[in-house]
């Protein structure tokens, strides 16, 4: 049976809900963090061990004795950012919805919400380099998984810079990949308020307050906890393809294999034409969800255009 562990849609909670929403239905936009294994943090930061290096043992001689060595550890923090999903809306214009002023700010926080956690999405692939600036540092950030000969990167060997794009393959769970929502997972929605708001172009203006604010964070519990697949391109050839996942795959510990691989819509377009092409009747074959076992969560946070990873 494979491994089940704790998601944000179980971990993360709204404090106080004056409108109709269900984490769920917020996660829709982001299958990433909806699937990812999560837990939830007293601070705004995480502080774990990991062992770096292992003891040595070996075969002595009688009366004969061994030198005592012992692993080696490092203390790694992960620090958590602020989310702000806040908004604000003219009454009048909220007022104009037939079905009531409820209703347009219930409409209005579910899409700050959705993109919340669509930004988080990106953060967690892309990092400060190829997202929010001031967010947490995510895949695309590591030090292993940065330059085109890392050691947990398959090079994909596309030279089109402007076509640039990767896939990932992802270890979750304890001593892996986890999201991590501060302040014992609560993401605060805060009571509506009336305010008082500067116009577009002159005066002032009234309006609904409405703040919705979590904090979140990223732990990489390992140097194998990802694998990434770069400088995938629409050069011919240099698309994703089977062989590409499985050298990715074997990046991975034999006792610690991934648990999702992750990737874009034109990267499952050019898996699926690579399946089409060496297949026994050359019939079109049908989109991937999986390869050898292991699901694939195609999202929209992973671009196109990324920078080509150089050595």
């Amino acid at each position: 049976m494979a491994d089940a562990y704790q998601t944000t849609a179980q971990v993360a909670y709204f404090n106080k809900v004056d409108m109709e929403l269900m984490v769920s239905d917020v996660l829709n936009e982001s299958p990433l963090v909806q699937a990812m294994a999560a837990r939830s943090t007293r601070s705004n930061s995480f502080v774990y061990t990991r062992q770096t290096a292992a003891p040595s043992v070996g075969v002595r001689s009688a009366n004969d004795g061994i030198e005592n060595t012992v692993g080696t550890y490092e203390s790694v923090t992960a620090n958590l950012k602020i989310f702000d999903a806040s908004f604000g809306m003219d009454i009048a214009v909220a007022q104009s919805d037939e079905r009531g002023v409820d209703h347009a700010i219930g409409v209005e926080a579910v899409t700050h919400l959705q993109q919340s956690m669509f930004e988080i999405e990106q953060q967690v692939l892309n990092g400060t380099t190829g997202n929010l600036a001031g967010g947490f540092d995510g895949f695309a950030d590591q030090t292993n998984l940065n330059g085109a000969s890392d050691s947990m990167v398959v090079n994909a060997g596309g030279t089109t810079a402007s076509t640039g794009s990767s896939v990932y393959l992802i270890k979750m769970g304890e001593g892996d990949v986890q999201l991590l929502w501060g302040q014992d997972g609560e993401i605060s929605i805060g009571d509506r308020q009336i305010v008082e708001r500067a116009g577009s172009s002159t005066g002032r203006f009234p309006a609904f307050y409405h703040p919705i604010v979590s904090w979140c964070g990223l732990k990489i519990g390992s140097t194998y906890s990802v694998s990434r697949i770069a400088n995938l391109t629409e050069d011919s050839g240099k698309g994703l393809t089977d062989a590409l996942v499985y050298d990715a795959l074997s990046k991975f510990p034999a006792s610690r294999q991934p648990n999702v691989i992750v990737m874009n819509r034109r990267s499952l377009e050019q898996l699926r034409s690579s399946r089409t092409a060496t297949n026994a009747t050359g019939a079109p074959a049908p989109r991937p969800a999986e390869v050898d076992g292991y699901p694939i969560i195609v999202t929209d946070a992973i671009s196109n255009t990324e920078a080509l990873l150089t050595s």
